[in-house]
């Protein structure tokens, strides 16, 4: 059995890692905690049983004393990976990694030398790659049966209270506070693309835009909190009211520890999640699309957008013998063979847990990568080149869709 210490117990600290812990007690002990809310840093102690004397109410305590257990599980907020990682790697952690990396590719890099230094291994969450559904479409793509993989068409459909209550009332809605989308969310989306075709790519340009939740689209009337009395309360999708305290209460989850009227409702008028979707602080783009060319000329076409019903991914994966379409949604692929004229429909099993049954595959390699210490499927340096696509396409949306040259990135004085 292996133990570790989790440094940022919020959604996917502790509901994901941390529940995966106590569900398999045998395989992993939760044995410290650092979080800075003392609600769920209690309840970690009792979940866990966690000694008193483990328990923390930041990373740099927990980190300022001898390593006392095999991993590090990091699950802080994007901008605060980088440190707690590096003292991490110094005290000899093993460590589970929350994407992004780190908002700031030099970050990246000087986190990747220092692992290599220390002789740590350091697994990225992109989760994607364990679930069954990418799983398949990465066997039938190596088996030769669609031939060469020639381009690549993956959706990525956010759903529209998804987006408003994570990228635009929530943590990741400021990308100064977070991270870009096409960095936050989508780096999954940049990591599979590149797990697919398998080869690095060369160039990148793309275009997208904050074009809805704004000042500019704010009903007439509307007050900064919805519950202040939204003369649109009964239409507007995205009234904190209606949603919360109906259909979206489990989403309530996220910003309140009580489920009950009294405390969602409290909770609406002092954070975040109650505020105008028109009237906050967000600044992360709604809709992105991308264009990727790689090595040897295949090329991929990436949408992100948050004006979807549901939340999947959808996509189409065209090689010179035949093609791949698949949807995450009911975990179905369709293989069609361009000789025979013949489908091929592989429809997989239904996958509980999170990601399509990613996370709980993700750490159980993990688990097993500290004995092997072979490197993962989504290690550090693996992930290193969905981070330089994501920083690549940012820099070309903010440049009006100028194609960013990934050599640009590669050889800069901090890519050694």
């Amino acid at each position: 059995m292996k133990t570790a210490i989790i440094i940022g117990a919020g959604d996917r600290g502790r509901k994901i890692y941390g529940r995966f812990a106590e569900r398999h007690p045998h395989e992993i002990n939760i044995v410290g905690v650092a979080e800075p809310n003392k609600v769920i840093r209690n309840a970690m102690e009792e979940d866990h049983n966690i000694e008193p004397s483990n328990v923390y109410e930041n990373y740099e305590t927990i980190l300022s004393r001898e390593k006392f257990a095999d991993a590090a599980i990091v699950t802080t907020l994007d901008r605060l990976h980088y440190e707690p990682v590096i003292k991490a790697i110094e005290l000899g952690y093993d460590i589970l990694l929350e994407k992004p990396i780190s908002p700031e590719l030099k970050e990246c890099v000087e986190i990747i030398d220092k692992a290599k230094k220390h002789n740590v291994t350091i697994t990225v969450c992109h989760v994607l790659r364990y679930t069954s559904f990418w799983s398949k479409i990465k066997e039938i793509v190596e088996s030769g049966e669609i031939g060469e993989v020639a381009s690549i068409q993956l959706n990525e459909n956010v759903e529209y209270m998804h987006m408003s209550h994570s990228f635009v009332r929530g943590n990741w809605g400021n990308k100064e506070k977070s991270s870009p989308m096409i960095l936050q969310k989508s780096c999954h989306d940049m990591d599979i693309i590149s797990y697919i075709i398998g080869k690095n790519c060369e160039r990148v340009s793309s275009y997208g835009s904050l074009m809805h939740f704004n000042e500019k689209n704010k009903p007439e009337g509307a007050p900064k909190r919805c519950l202040k009395g939204c003369p649109v309360a009964d239409s507007c999708p995205y009234h904190a009211g209606e949603y919360y305290l109906g259909e979206g209460r489990g989403w309530a989850g996220k910003f309140t520890t009580e489920l009950t009227d009294e405390n969602i409702i409290e909770a609406l008028w002092t954070t975040d999640y109650g505020k105008c979707v028109y009237q906050s602080d967000n600044d992360v783009v709604d809709h992105q699309v991308v264009n990727m060319e790689f090595e040897g000329g295949a090329t991929a076409m990436f949408s992100m957008c948050g004006f979807t019903r549901e939340q999947t991914r959808i996509t189409q994966i065209m090689g010179t013998k035949g093609e791949i379409r698949g949807n995450m949604a009911d975990n179905s692929i369709s293989v069609y063979d361009f000789s025979t004229g013949h489908e091929k429909v592989i429809n997989l099993k239904k996958t509980v847990g999170g990601h399509g049954g990613g996370d709980e595959k993700l750490m159980r390699e993990f688990i097993k990568s500290m004995d092997t210490k072979e490197g993962m499927i989504s290690s550090v340096e693996k992930s290193l080149e969905s981070h330089l696509m994501a920083f690549a396409a940012e820099q070309s949306r903010l440049e009006q869709g100028r194609s960013i040259e990934l050599s640009e990135l590669r050889h800069a004085q901090y890519i050694r």
